[in-house]
């Protein structure tokens, strides 16, 4: 018995110097959690953009985000490159070139009687900032100049 004693003392021993360690380790693991999840966060942020400057009217970021923005919202009604769907009408069509950019901006904001077409109503668009309208607007406009054979 005398014999098992010294053993249960050093597996005891061996016991609580790795419980001290692992004591000792948890707050390092933690605060390298920390500094994982900051990072991934920081360069979230910094790949989406993380910016709240808009992009500059006619640059190729404005037309990126009002596309974005456009198949977002507006693709399902209006069709792929605003040739038109289902439920709304090609905004690349001819009757749309004396079109003013405020009244597709009042449009987007207030929505739209069906008039000239056999389309639903167009609802208002909410939570769209100013500079997004303009950005959708731009992009309607690139794809009319092109479907028009203009110059964007």
């Amino acid at each position: 018995m005398s014999a098992e004693r010294p053993h249960a003392r050093q597996a005891a021993a061996a016991r609580a110097r790795k419980r001290q360690r692992s004591q000792r380790l948890l707050p390092v693991l933690i605060t390298l959690g920390v500094v994982v999840v900051a990072a991934a966060i920081a360069a979230f942020v910094v790949t989406a953009g993380g910016s709240d400057e808009p992009p500059a009217p006619g640059s190729p970021e404005e037309l990126a985000l009002g596309e974005e923005i456009f198949v977002d919202t507006c693709q399902t009604c209006h069709g792929e490159q605003a040739g038109g769907g289902l439920a709304g009408p090609p905004l690349v069509h001819e009757m749309y070139q004396d079109l003013e950019d405020d009244d597709i901006r009042t449009a987007i904001r207030q929505g739209k009687t069906q008039e000239n077409w056999e389309f639903a109503p167009m609802p208002p668009i909410p939570g769209l900032e100013a500079h997004e309208v303009d950005a959708v607007i731009a992009y309607v406009r690139s794809q009319q100049a092109e479907a028009w054979g203009e110059e964007p």
